[in-house]
């Protein structure tokens, strides 16, 4: 898992950059594809592809959040959460400042995947480009260079 000063460090340089809202992201691993969700086309940012992702509440550690906000998402159970792979900010829906945390994470078993909040999903080959916004690309892109893919 990962440090508890990484996390509190983490939160705590949001909270100083004017961060109104926390979210975490997951790289969820199977052989050499990776999990992305469709999120849904009436929905915010509708259609796009995404990591399994949501929102930190109150006064949630980010570990915690990431690993409910992927059972919520995909029925899975995350065992462990082993890097860091970074952040990126945008403007939610509602217009807050948002922050997402990225962190690899591995899960008991890939399947069955059970979606309620997106659309659809796909396992997408990591070597390929992923039909994700160039934030996650990003993110996508330093999960490859901690494992060498």
């Amino acid at each position: 898992m990962i440090d508890d000063c990484v996390l509190d460090g983490l939160t705590t340089q949001a909270a100083n950059d004017g961060v109104g809202q926390l979210v975490v992201g997951a790289i969820v691993r199977a052989g050499g594809k990776i999990l992305l969700l469709k999120r849904p086309a009436d929905d915010f940012m509708g259609g796009i592809y995404e990591l399994p992702s949501g929102k930190v509440e109150g006064e949630e550690r980010l570990d915690a959040a990431l690993i409910r906000e992927v059972a919520e998402e995909t029925g899975l159970t995350v065992t462990g959460i082993v890097a860091y792979l970074g952040s990126f900010d945008y403007t939610s829906g509602s217009g807050k400042k948002s922050r997402q945390f990225n962190f690899a994470a591995q899960v008991a078993t890939s399947a069955p995947v059970r979606l309620t909040e997106h659309d659809s999903y796909l396992w997408a080959p990591l070597h390929e480009k992923p039909p994700v916004t160039d934030a996650v690309k990003e993110i996508v892109h330093a999960y490859r260079g901690l494992y060498q893919v």
